[in-house]
């Protein structure tokens, strides 16, 4: 309940610092990058948990019969 409160209470202003403080850190050139290892790193899990979900299913079918 606390973490959803927490959430809630990020406007404009806290976002707006968080993207400074992450040009400040990493700077323009190298952003970037790290999207597109982040956008590479959620697709990877989406995919494993696709194939898990089909390997449970599959399990599910042979304990049926």
């Amino acid at each position: 309940m606390i973490s959803q409160g927490i959430f809630l209470m990020i406007g404009a202003p806290q976002i707006i610092l968080i993207v400074v403080i992450v040009l400040l850190l990493f700077g323009g050139k190298k952003i970037p990058e790290l999207m597109r290892g982040l956008g590479s790193g959620i697709k990877e899990f989406k995919d494993a948990s696709k194939e898990e979900e089909s390997q449970d299913e599959g399990f599910k079918k042979s304990k049926k019969e």
